[in-house]
């Protein structure tokens, strides 16, 4: 069962890859954020977005999966792919309807049109997390780490071929952390391709395969996390993993 329950609708989802840009250029407040900014993702597994606040990466995300339209320049993730119930994307705010745990998920798999028993895929997801007893609950009263398991499986009850996760531990205790950490783990190994931001050097470590480093805009360095951690070509890359500050 647990082979099963995330494996995506489509079964070969790097037939949709590469994601990413080409010249993609952003203006926000009349400004520049993305100018010309080019990359792209070949890889299965988990991608992780890290670098300061600030630096692009929610943006980026964003702009991946149509929530902001470039002012100039191709995002390379067809109409197609972007279906909801293709992608399955948790902002970094909780954001839960005023309805039990059950509604929650339902919700989902309505408005994604899920093909199959809805009432029995809400039952599955709600044993894999352990959280049966809490269905009829409301959602808002969980706790904050129950709060974001929910908001994990409900993206992922869809079956989608793309998770798009911002910040999904923050301000989280380390046994949630590791209980979301280990979720992911799991999901990656089903089949679904991963893209996770944070600026948690240490959880970029645990569960990349591959890392693209941004600043101030720009996407500084990409590549394999053996590499990025032990060998950074950047002086910028450098002295984030030393904690400095950047300018």
């Amino acid at each position: 069962m647990t082979k099963n329950i995330f494996k995506p609708f489509n079964n070969n989802p790097n037939s949709l890859l590469p994601i990413g840009f080409h010249n993609v250029s952003l203006k926000l407040d009349n400004n520049y954020f993305f100018n010309k900014l080019s990359f792209k993702i070949n890889t299965s597994g988990i991608s992780v977005f890290i670098g300061a606040n600030g630096a692009g990466k929610s943006t980026c995300i964003r702009l991946l999966i149509g929530l902001l339209k470039p002012y100039s320049g191709r995002v390379l993730f067809s109409a197609d792919n972007r279906s909801v119930n293709r992608i399955g994307y948790v902002p970094q705010k909780i954001i839960l309807l005023r309805r039990s745990v059950e509604k929650n998920l339902l919700h989902a798999l309505s408005i994604s049109n899920y093909p199959t028993n809805k009432k029995r895929r809400i039952k599955e997801i709600l044993k894999f997390i352990k959280l049966e007893h809490l269905g009829k609950q409301s959602a808002r009263n969980l706790s904050i780490g129950q709060q974001q398991l929910i908001s994990i499986m409900r993206a992922l009850a869809i079956k989608p071929s793309f998770l798009f996760l911002d910040e999904p531990c923050a301000n989280l205790d380390p046994k949630t952390t590791q209980i979301i950490e280990n979720l992911i783990k799991v999901v990656s190994k089903s089949g679904v391709k991963i893209i996770i931001v944070t600026h948690d050097l240490f959880q970029a470590k645990r569960l990349a395969n591959d890392v693209l480093f941004f600043h101030n805009g720009e996407i500084i360095e990409q590549g394999k996390t053996n590499s990025f951690f032990t060998r950074p070509k950047s002086k910028e890359a450098k002295d984030f993993q030393k904690g400095l500050l950047l300018k």
